[in-house]
């Protein structure tokens, strides 16, 4: 690998055409694409926090389906990012060569690689958006702080958009990705919080679960939906910028590699 690879990202405003590009072509499947990306998170939240919630006694000082809501609208985001950012990715970079075609106008690789992780978080930022409203329709949170839980999903679609482009990067096919979802995604779905409290965990698995992004977006999450400022939120802010940081740059070197072959 030529050290010409591991450069600091140069970054300039040609992101924002590309950007703008794949929203355009978006906004001709929107109507679809919305209901595939809230339908799932929302039959979780219902059947199991209508289901087991009628078993279980308040968790965390709320309902069961509000705490499951909060954890839902994170694992929404978390998915959304990483499909938009691992098969649309991959199809826009090897299927289509639509980054081919990019590239061959005057703009760099790395405009190209921010540009996929804004708009895969753009995608984070709507089905969040979508939770949220159906959060309020249902009565689970009153609060003016829970607001604050749309730009949470923005910082939740860059971290897992810059990780997920990461296996873009390494894969070889689409077959690939299963190994990121079975490995990866669902661990981080059950050991997180989403479904119930870390500290229910083990205490080597409430270690790991300390150490992954989803487990800060929902003790981010949580309190909002409540309508309480998340303790340490700020730590919890940095944890999720550094997964973006380290995951953009980590990426943008490995697409560096492969696209110089």
């Amino acid at each position: 690998m030529s050290m010409g690879h591991f450069a600091a990202p140069r970054l300039t405003l040609r992101f924002f055409p590309i950007w703008r590009r794949h929203w355009l072509v978006w906004r001709k499947v929107a109507a679809p694409s919305i209901l595939g990306h809230l339908a799932d998170p929302v039959i979780y939240m219902l059947g199991l926090g209508y289901g087991l919630g009628s078993l279980l006694p308040e968790m965390g000082g709320m309902s069961y389906i509000a705490f499951l809501a909060a954890g839902t609208l994170c694992y929404s985001s978390m998915n959304s990012a990483s499909f938009e950012a691992l098969y649309s990715g991959f199809a826009r970079m090897h299927e289509q060569r639509t980054w081919e075609a990019i590239l061959n106008t005057p703009v760099a690789l790395d405009d190209v690689v921010l540009s996929e992780i804004l708009w895969a978080a753009t995608k984070s930022l709507m089905s969040g958006a979508a939770v949220l409203v159906v959060i309020w329709i249902l009565g689970l949170s009153h609060s003016l702080l829970s607001l604050w839980m749309i730009p949470l999903a923005l910082l939740i679609g860059l971290a897992f958009a810059a990780i997920g482009l990461i296996m873009t990067a390494l894969a070889p096919a689409y077959d690939f990705f299963m190994y990121y979802f079975t490995l990866v995604i669902t661990p981080m779905m059950l050991l997180c919080g989403v479904f119930f409290p870390v500290s229910q965990l083990p205490e080597a698995l409430q270690a790991l679960a300390a150490a992954l992004p989803l487990t800060h977006a929902v003790d981010l999450a949580r309190p909002l939906m409540n309508g309480a400022v998340p303790p340490q939120a700020l730590m919890h802010v940095g944890v999720l910028l550094t997964y973006t940081l380290a995951g953009f740059y980590i990426s943008l070197v490995l697409f560096r590699r492969r696209l110089s072959r």
